[in-house]
């Protein structure tokens, strides 16, 4: 076993002995590197800070071998709660409980490994200043859901712990008994052979890719509802692609990719639940082509958000147009029919 001197802010090397019992990276970096935590190497690794033969490694259970030279790239150490930022906030709507904004595409939500500044969190300690909500903790103040990094739409954030509560409960309750409603607009693979429909499947962490959700028995309920919006065709008069509005009961992560994939109908431009897609971009023509590669993300963007005020009860809606790129990339689905 070979070490580098450890310091925060550095590249550390390690090579592999074969005696660190099992062959689970986490575990071997566990022995090798033993002034971090398991839980510091699982969020480095899930954030691709660690390589291995000259890729990065985002499975904690990847079987090493004796003689990997494996890299771990630790950030410098940043400051236990997040600071303001200036960082522009699209607001749809703002008073002294609540605030609404259009989230755009690549703002990640909250600080995590990987990703310790230039987030929502950091925009909002700045706008909002001392009234944001303390109770979803220093990392999380005021966020009560959240969307993934790439996916554009409305969020709303807690600006005290009144609304805090009254917005955990009505996100966990999804619209069963209350007003909440969460919708999505979504454009897949494929045209689904009827007009609306309803995935029942439980999600939980895929065994294997454990930065991946998947649709398990051992996973927690999970309901979307869809309804399809609009089919098109490629060049070739074929149905190729469809926009679907979604409706969500629960709220579990990447619930939308997971459900549309797990029913062959993967979001285009997902890499991560739609991979085995790729090679239908051919299928779009040109200038469908050219749009799916400038999106450079899974398209979906959620439209729709409707509640019930924390304080004066009051059903409160909104809805956002789509953005520049998916607006693009519906035209040009919609010119090549």
């Amino acid at each position: 076993m070979e070490q580098a001197a450890s310091n925060s802010g550095q590249k550390l090397e390690v090579t592999v002995g074969g005696d660190e019992g099992s062959p689970r990276l986490d575990r071997v970096l566990a022995v090798l590197r033993p002034e971090l935590s398991r839980s510091r190497l699982k969020a480095l690794i899930l954030a691709g800070s660690v390589t291995a033969r000259g890729a990065p490694i985002r499975d904690p259970a990847y079987h090493v071998g004796k003689g990997d030279t494996i890299t771990i790239d630790v950030p410098e150490a940043v400051a236990p709660e997040p600071q303001g930022e200036d960082i522009a906030l699209d607001i749809v709507f703002e008073d002294e409980d609540i605030i609404v904004i259009d989230k755009p595409k690549g703002l990640v939500v909250h600080p995590a490994a990987g990703h310790e500044t230039g987030t929502l969190v950091n925009a909002l300690i700045a706008h909002c200043g001392a009234s944001l909500s303390g109770i979803g903790g220093v990392r999380r103040p005021g966020i009560v859901h959240r969307l993934d990094k790439d996916t554009t739409g409305l969020m709303v954030v807690a600006k005290n712990d009144r609304a805090h509560q009254s917005l955990t409960a009505q996100f966990a309750d999804h619209g069963r008994t209350g007003p909440m409603q969460r919708g999505y607009r979504a454009f897949i693979w494929g045209v689904p052979n009827r007009a609306r429909g309803t995935v029942d499947a439980p999600i939980d962490r895929h065994p294997f890719a454990r930065e991946k959700m998947a649709v398990r028995d051992s996973g927690r309920e999970a309901v979307t509802h869809w309804e399809l919006q609009a089919a098109f065709n490629g060049p070739d008069g074929k149905p190729i692609a469809s926009l679907l509005a979604c409706q969500l009961e629960t709220g579990r992560t990447h619930q939308i990719r997971v459900h549309l994939s797990h029913i062959g109908h993967p979001l285009l431009g997902d890499g991560v639940y739609g991979p085995h897609f790729k090679t239908k971009a051919g299928q779009l023509g040109p200038q469908g082509q050219a749009a799916l590669a400038a999106l450079n993300r899974q398209a979906l963007h959620a439209y729709l958000l409707a509640l019930e005020h924390p304080r004066t009860g009051e059903l409160l809606h909104w809805e956002a147009a789509l953005p520049k790129d998916l607006l693009l990339l519906k035209s040009c689905l919609e010119a090549a029919q």
